[in-house]
């Protein structure tokens, strides 16, 4: 499969292709949408970040009917964009140390397979090497991969939880049916595979394994559905597998193109490993006390779908039996909407008070979620789920003993402590 150079190259003055609604982004942020600017730390990067978001638009450009009508309900590059800036923060770390190599033997072999890119586009001079010049645009190339793939993710999960809402808008499940989300998704994944053909075998190998892995971790959460047993090591295995390892692999990946020494290797793998776990943590304590016109997304799913998350792991082992099992029948398996029929609503008096069936079934289901979470915060379920990011984020920080300090570093650190502190 062959990559035009020209439809690849990097325009300064390039026009946002015709996928692009323009009025749809502007609400996303209105509602809840995030700049690129909400994670102070990504201000280093904000340039390739930029440049991500040309390649993937170039790249979902060429879409023919009735796809690009669908990308058009998709705000894809409108989050945080996390991942990819991961990967450059990772690439810039080690470019501005002194063990920075550029490309490897093998991959300077493969650079002139590659269409380069124009010197205005990259943050290096001319007087740097044609290696880091590939170098560079690699890490911006496998930026592009992991943010199609983790959108490609969040489409199959709006299925698999029902969700809603996403940045601020409506989900394509919602709007377009489960069959058009699926297959749009798998579109996403499709064009990371289409860019990841350029690149070394060593960058495919470890982003396709990385692919497997997020796979095996959400097809395991799922196994674990209603398991009331479920401990909190089985739980971090989970999430280390379904959300972690894309983090650690995109440390490591910045890292590896930028020429980084084994150890440093290591030690970037380490440090997005830990982050990516004080990621999930955080994120899946915003889906029980979150709040959607601030997150965008639709909450409360891992409860509605019976999935166990640190905080009620911590509360099921600290009540006792009879406890447990009053919690679990009364919030867990989630009798408030399975059991209000239309009958009972009327009986309630929700029809001569103007609420409709979905209303009430609303408005219980808001009132489960909020004694769930007093329930939560009175047996210090909350505190000791937050405590235990923070643990994971002092973990991540560790790992960056080996790495010289720089206004990179600065960055990576800067961006593990607004990790930590997203659930405040």
């Amino acid at each position: 499969m062959q990559l035009k150079a020209q439809s690849l190259k990097f325009k300064t003055d390039m026009q946002l292709p015709s996928h692009i609604n323009h009025s749809l982004r502007s609400k996303a942020i209105s509602a809840g949408g995030l700049p690129l600017s909400m994670i102070p730390s990504f201000r280093l990067i904000e340039d390739e970040l930029e440049q991500v978001k040309r390649l993937i638009d170039e790249q979902l450009a060429e879409a023919r009917e009735p796809v690009g009508r669908l990308l058009r309900n998709v705000n894809i590059c409108s989050g945080k964009m996390i991942r990819p800036g991961l990967v450059l923060l990772s690439y810039r770390v080690v470019l501005d140390g002194p063990c920075a190599n550029g490309l490897s033997t093998k991959s300077a072999e493969n650079a002139e397979k590659r269409p380069k890119l124009s010197k205005s586009s990259t943050f290096v001079d001319s007087a740097v090497s044609d290696n880091q010049h590939d170098s560079h645009y690699d890490a911006i190339c496998v930026a592009a991969i992991v943010e199609l793939i983790h959108n490609a993710t969040l489409l199959h999960d709006d299925v698999i939880d029902g969700g809603q809402k996403r940045r601020g808008l409506p989900t394509v499940n919602n709007l377009c049916g489960n069959e058009s989300a699926v297959l749009l998704g798998d579109f996403l994944l499709s064009k990371a595979f289409k860019i990841c053909a350029k690149l070394d075998p060593e960058i495919t190998n470890i982003v396709a394994g990385t692919a497997v892995r997020v796979c095996e971790g959400e097809l395991g959460q799922i196994a674990q559905r209603q398991n009331w047993q479920l401990s909190e090591s089985e739980y971090i295995n989970i999430i280390t597998e379904k959300s972690a390892s894309l983090f650690s692999s995109c440390c490591l990946l910045g890292g590896l193109l930028a020429g980084a020494s084994e150890s440093q290797i290591r030690s970037l793998a380490e440090f997005g490993l830990n982050a990516g776990i004080a990621f999930q943590i955080t994120d899946d304590l915003l889906d029980i006390i979150g709040d959607e016109s601030k997150t965008g997304k639709t909450l409360g799913s891992d409860i509605d779908k019976n999935k166990l998350t640190l905080a009620v792991i911590h509360l099921l082992r600290a009540v006792d039996e009879e406890e447990k099992s009053a919690v679990i029948n009364s919030y867990l398996l989630n009798p408030v909407r399975d059991s209000v029929t239309r009958d009972n609503v009327i009986q309630k008096g929700g029809i001569s008070k103007g609420l409709n069936h979905e209303a009430c079934l609303e408005r219980d289901a808001r009132c489960g979620k909020e004694s769930l979470a007093e329930i939560l915060e009175r047996f210090g379920s909350f505190k000791y789920a937050y405590g235990r990011v923070q643990e994971f984020v002092t973990k991540a920080l560790n790992a960056l003993t080996d790495l010289q300090e720089s206004e990179a570093r600065e960055a990576v650190i800067e961006t593990a402590k607004f990790i930590g502190e997203r659930a405040i």
